[in-house]
């Protein structure tokens, strides 16, 4: 695959479960192209979280490799996992997880907030707000920019989390369910929103869901059954 931003190899994960192991993952190969839209579909207890939460560098594989942009992530150090976590990576959830107690705009702030040093953040404020700013616009969130989460609606939520996601220019954007939770018309909002950054602005997206329909507006699918992938798939 040319130009491959993100590759799985050989990937397995296991937890203890008492004396027994209980293998999630088992043996996946995965490459992603960059500016490729890729979904993995399976129902719900397949592996799908627990692959992306590999992919996105939040968990270790029990065994194999995660390679980001050429680096195989989990040979290097911590610091550096933490800084694409940071810098070139989005994530959304099922769930949002939005703070309760911060504005829409405090809430997409917040990614920029965590990685400045508090002395050096009113130099550096007044930039990153009109960038939060102009991403809550472009998502249809700029009458809401003031609001706190339990004052929107399941897809302004989810907008919300997107705008975080997107604020700091990531080069992928992990998806997890992200249309878990809305009802049906809102979903397809949200599928809209992805899919036009995807096109317009060559964004790296890695969704898992165990929906059919949103899976087809990807460009390629990968299906997972019981921690392994079906072939042709």
């Amino acid at each position: 695959m040319a130009d491959t931003i993100l590759q799985g190899v050989s990937l397995v994960k296991e937890y203890r479960m008492g004396a027994s192991r209980l293998r999630v993952l088992r043996d996946v190969d995965v490459r992603v192209a960059r500016g490729e839209f890729l979904c993995v579909l399976g129902p719900s207890g397949s592996g799908k979280s627990t692959l992306l939460h590999l992919l996105g560098l939040l968990d270790r594989p029990t065994e194999g490799r995660v390679v980001f942009e050429g680096q195989d992530a989990f040979a290097r150090p911590k610091r550096w996992r933490d800084r694409m976590r940071n810098e070139a990576i989005g994530f959304v959830f099922q769930f949002y997880y939005l703070m309760p107690d911060l504005s829409v705009l405090a809430n997409t702030l917040l990614p920029a907030m965590v990685r400045t040093p508090l002395a050096a953040w009113p130099a550096v404020r007044g930039g990153h707000r009109r960038r939060a700013l102009e991403v809550l616009t472009d998502l249809g969130l700029s009458e809401r920019v003031a609001h706190l989460p339990r004052e929107l609606s399941g897809g302004e939520r989810q907008r919300a989390a997107l705008a975080r996601a997107l604020v700091h220019q990531p080069r992928i954007l992990f998806a997890d369910e992200p249309t878990g939770n809305l009802d049906s018309a809102t979903g397809e909002e949200i599928m809209r929103v992805i899919t036009r950054r995807t096109r317009r602005d060559g964004l790296t997206v890695v969704m898992v869901t165990h929906d059919q329909r949103v899976a087809e507006q990807a460009d390629r699918i990968l299906r997972l059954h019981d921690g392994k992938l079906l072939r042709g798939a």
